[in-house]
């Protein structure tokens, strides 16, 4: 069932959605080469619970730590740890999501530690611009299947693909609701949107034609690309407004 939010409920995931954006703001001055993941995943959780906030990650469905760090052919749910230092040229993508006051906020976004070729810096862009137009044609009465072929539609003359297996999510009053929102077309997302709903909008792009992906039978968690390509990701919180969109995770700061 799909939560159409009321007005109260909106201001709510608003603040917390800042909280998120904040959130990232903070950890870019931390992001460098030698950096490692488990101390930005600490430096996170001590700046959310800093906001009267809690990192949404910590113990979901048993996930370990509080926030989200994917390197290179990493696609979503990369696990911080001591080992992962970051390199010159590597792609990483933090994913965070606080509760405020009860409330979800949920962002992510791809950074490239140091110097990488244009060809990385252009995926990278790519995939961001993809989110964005995906999001911009969003208004009441559209099928959000729209949204999904238009973000396929932009990547796929760069030869890059959409992973199919995982998706964006309706949030707010839950970490995940419904609907679920695929960034490809498929009708079975033919939602007609509607004022009050709020969902993410998160393209993970494969830099390769094959979007398919595999999960750790180690951890349980990490998901990987299968023919070892890079994969980026771009994720904002919007809400659909009376005759629009509005994006939620956007920083104060």
């Amino acid at each position: 069932m799909i939560i159409i939010k009321n007005e109260t409920q909106i201001q709510g995931i608003k603040k917390a959605s800042v909280i998120a954006a904040n959130t990232l703001i903070y950890l870019e001055q931390f992001l460098h080469i030698g950096q490692d993941t488990e101390t930005l995943n600490e430096l996170a959780h001590k700046y959310i619970k800093s906001q009267n906030s809690i990192p949404a990650p910590l113990n979901y469905h048993g996930f370990p730590k509080s926030i989200c760090t994917s390197i290179n052919n990493v696609v979503c749910h990369g696990i911080p740890d001591k080992k992962d230092i970051l390199k010159n040229g590597d792609i990483v993508n933090i994913d965070i999501t606080v509760i405020y006051e009860g409330y979800f906020g949920d962002t992510s976004k791809t950074y490239i530690i140091g110097e990488a070729d244009e060809d990385i810096k252009n995926f990278v862009k790519i995939t961001e611009d993809s989110m964005y137009a995906g999001i911009k044609i969003l208004k009441p009465g559209i099928l959000l299947s729209e949204m999904g072929k238009t973000i396929e539609k932009f990547v796929e003359p760069f030869n890059y693909s959409v992973v199919k297996e995982y998706g964006g999510h309706g949030v707010g009053i839950r970490f995940h609701e419904e609907p679920h929102v695929c960034h490809f077309y498929t009708k079975s997302n033919n939602i007609k949107l509607q004022t009050g709903m709020i969902f993410t909008v998160e393209p993970m792009i494969n830099k390769s034609k094959n979007w398919r992906v595999h999960t750790s039978s180690i951890d349980g968690w990490t998901v990987t690309t299968k023919d070892n390509s890079l994969s980026a990701q771009f994720e904002h919180t919007v809400l659909i407004t009376k005759d629009s969109y509005e994006i939620l995770t956007l920083p104060s700061i």
